[in-house]
């Protein structure tokens, strides 16, 4: 798949506008366009990183530079976003996952 294919459908399937994708990475509605559109974009490593982290992704999987599937770079994204939160947070989550997963066991 290609790289601006996987944005768009990452930006819809989330419910997103260009608009909306665009202020959240600090673009321009017609770079985030172009980028969907356009071949071969040629996003900065910084507008990439913007665009994986606003999408819930990480950049291997917007690439495709590994066989990263969707569910797992979000998993990826969410360790990164965690590993980041306070420790008591952390441990609210931990807990929560808990719960969720011994009422999904019955």
């Amino acid at each position: 798949m290609k790289f601006g294919t996987r944005i768009k459908e990452l930006r819809t399937q989330k419910g997103l506008t260009l608009d909306q994708l665009a202020q959240e990475t600090g673009s321009a509605k017609s770079y985030i366009w172009e980028l969907e559109n356009k071949n071969p974009p040629r996003p900065s490593a910084e507008k990439l990183a913007a665009i994986a982290s606003a999408l819930g992704v990480t950049v291997d999987y917007l690439i495709g530079s590994d066989e990263q599937t969707l569910e797992k770079a979000e998993d990826t994204a969410f360790y990164r976003e965690y590993s980041s939160l306070p420790e008591d947070t952390r441990r609210q989550i931990r807990e929560m996952a808990k719960i969720l997963g011994t009422k999904k066991a019955k």
